[in-house]
């Protein structure tokens, strides 16, 4: 399977900072004078910021997937020097990739002899900004795509109104890191967008006890990178069952289409339930296929 990820030609890069913004997920920051890509975890491919760069340095490169490698890519990161280690570690943090941040502090503890930098600096400027921004909005200028843990307990709702299911954020297709915690051996819906809007009780009746993901089929752009997500979240997440809702037109059909050939490169067999709603919002099909 070949992946899609940009590249920075840092000899062209004046660090403007104009293609910052058109990286919805936070990938790129501009650091000592320069874009640097410090989550290619985060990176979709989509190339938005291409079109902001005046001097032509980001391009996108297409490279076999391979399972992510925290090691390899802290390894790059020291190259860059010390704040791009920071900005790389404090983006794990906020985007909730635990693991993959103690796999990279415990490689720098072993290996801080041959860092050039301080490690305890870094750990020091790491909580400092971590902790500082842990109530505004992200770092990276992405809290749209950062990850979140949806707590119901001390939620308060109208009088008449029914508690929603969603457990975490965000939910988009593009925007979703499918090796975040709670997609890991999760109960997976596929939601097609306007099913949620038809069906008055989705969260009781649908989501309840599942993770989420929303898409449209005829209308999303670059569906590659669908594909890319969902063979991740089958062979790297191992989601145990994946429910498709789709409406009753033609064109949600894509969903069990984009599902089937994720199935097919992740080569790993998930049971996979299709649901089909009527405009009005009442089941219609529910079947495993």
């Amino acid at each position: 399977m070949i992946r899609e990820i940009v590249k920075i030609d840092e000899s062209k890069c004046t660090g403007c900072g104009l293609c910052v913004p058109g990286c919805h997920e936070g990938a790129l920051q501009i650091i000592d004078g320069k874009a640097r890509l410090i989550s290619e975890l985060m990176c979709d491919g989509l190339g938005a910021c291409i079109g902001h760069c005046p001097e032509g340095a980001i391009t996108i490169e297409k490279r076999e997937a391979v399972p992510y490698d925290e090691i390899a890519v802290i390894q790059d990161m020291i190259e860059k020097g010390k704040n791009t280690v920071v900005a790389h570690l404090i983006h794990l943090r906020e985007h909730n990739q635990d693991e993959y941040f103690v796999q990279a502090i415990n490689w720098l503890e072993n290996n801080k002899e041959k860092l050039g930098f301080d490690l305890n600096e870094v750990k020091t400027e790491v909580h400092k900004k971590f902790h500082s921004q842990s109530n505004t909005s992200s770092a990276c200028g992405c809290p749209g795509s950062a990850t979140r843990t949806i707590n119901k307990q001390n939620q308060s709702y109208f009088e008449d109104d029914i508690p929603s299911a969603l457990t975490h954020w965000p939910i988009q297709m593009h925007l979703i890191n499918p090796t975040s915690a709670h997609f890991k051996n999760s109960d997976l819906l596929i939601a097609s967008d306007c099913s949620a809007f038809s069906m008055g009780g989705f969260h009781s009746n649908l989501l309840k006890g599942k993770t989420l993901v929303v898409l449209c089929p005829k209308l999303d752009k670059n569906q590659d990178i669908y594909v890319n997500k969902l063979v991740s979240l089958i062979r790297d997440a191992r989601v145990n069952t994946i429910s498709c809702l789709m409406m009753e037109v033609p064109c949600c059909g894509g969903i069990i289409s984009l599902v089937r050939e994720a199935l097919q490169i992740a080569g790993r067999k998930v049971p996979v339930k299709a649901v089909i709603l009527s405009i009005d919002g009442k089941i219609l099909e529910e079947e495993w296929i």
